[in-house]
Order: C-alpha cells, then structure tokens, then sequence
C-alpha cells in the first residue's frame, strides 16, 4: 500500500467526488428534453410577454435568440442533460452579470424566468400526460 501524507489522501478524496459530481453534467438531453426546450423556446417567442436581462427588455423572438445562444454554449460542454438543467444553466441568468433574468408579459406579475419556464413546463408536460390515453 502507498503510505500518502493526511492531506494528499484529502486531495485525493476531493478529486475523486468533484469528478464524479462533473459525470452528471457530461451528458446530452434525451430526445423528450429537447423538444420540451424546442417548445420552451416556442412560447418564450410567441407568448407577447417582456424579456429582462441585464436591465434591457427585449420582445420574445429577441430573448429566444438569446437563450438560444447560450443554449448552444452550454450544450457544447455537455452541461444540460434535462429540460430543468436547460432552464437552470441558459434561461435563468446572465452568466456575465449574475443578474436574474425577469419576464413582464401584459396584464401579468413580472416573474423571475426561471419561474416562468418551470410554469410553461408544468403546462406542458401537464398536456403531455393529458393528450395521452389512459390504460385500464
């Protein structure tokens, strides 16, 4: 056995679990997840809502191309394996300021994105289990 100084075999242990907590992000989204982003990225679109970022409202195909973008970004390092890590690691803030990213559409609270996205996805997997027949 290599006898190793107290604080290598910690160095060691350390390594070991940060590697293995980096496996959970080195995968690609399922099929479902990205339609489920596709279709995100449709209603942020279409929806006539308001989109903040870094102080700036910009109108939905506007924020879609931007999320889109940093989609692509992450995507490319492997960091969005659900619909939730894509909620969390492109729509959610920016990654230059930190700052939230908000969503005002008309005659509606403004809400955090994150928020918005998760609400638009609850529709739409609510939908998803609608739209499909029920077994005995």
């Amino acid at each position: 056995m290599i006898s190793m100084p107290i604080d290598a075999r910690s160095f060691v242990a350390f390594f070991a679990a940060a590697s293995l907590s980096l496996v959970t992000f080195a995968a690609d989204p399922t099929p479902a997840a990205k339609r489920e982003i596709e279709q995100l990225l449709s209603r942020l679109a279409a929806s006539g809502c308001q989109f903040q970022r870094n102080g700036s409202w910009h109108d939905g195909p506007e924020a879609r191309a931007h999320i889109e973008r940093k989609y692509r970004y992450v995507l490319e390092r492997h960091m969005v394996a659900t619909t939730e890590d894509f909620i969390s690691q492109a729509a959610t803030e920016s990654s230059m300021s930190g700052k939230a990213y908000a969503v005002k559409c008309p005659n509606q609270q403004e809400l955090p994105s994150a928020k918005w996205m998760e609400a638009q996805l609850k529709v739409l997997r609510g939908s998803k289990q609608a739209a499909q027949p029920k077994t005995p």
